[in-house]
């Protein structure tokens, strides 16, 4: 798990559109990296909106908004349409750069116990410095939590 003050992971995956972005490309903005389980679900759905509804504000600060799961490249591109959604959704099927963040580990639903992604957001300053951890996201008001 990164800790405040740690640089931004290294890492090369897709976007929704298949174009290939690294760690690198993230460099000299501030950005907003949050992890989320899945396209489309209720909770993924509701924190892509909130950020969405509120991504003036978020630019407005100097951010730039940056969602990950391991849904394919056509699924982000067909969450994006459905949702307009003005940020990049990055595509991590291998679940390597979620790992590298400390996004990945146990979750617990209906008494089973699995593996799979944890909704967290992780803030980094332009150089790439970690600056703030969310790891109890409030899914309909994540971006009052960000700007807190």
């Amino acid at each position: 798990m990164l800790k405040i003050g740690d640089q931004m992971p290294e890492f090369e995956v897709v976007d929704q559109d298949g174009n290939k972005v690294s760690s690198k490309d993230l460099k000299g903005k501030k950005t907003i990296v949050y992890f989320y389980p899945k396209d489309n679900t209720p909770g993924c759905t509701a924190e892509a909106c909130n950020l969405r509804d509120n991504h003036e504000a978020l630019a407005a600060k100097g951010y730039n908004v940056v969602g990950v799961s391991k849904d394919s490249a056509a699924s982000h591109r067909k969450f994006i349409e459905k949702n307009s959604l003005p940020f990049t959704l990055l595509s991590d099927t291998s679940a390597e750069m979620i790992r590298s963040f400390g996004a990945w580990g146990e979750k617990k639903m209906c008494g089973r116990t699995y593996e799979g992604i944890l909704r967290r957001t992780f803030i980094f300053d332009e150089n790439g410095i970690l600056e703030n951890i969310i790891e109890k996201v409030d899914t309909k008001n994540h971006t009052a939590q960000i700007l807190a």
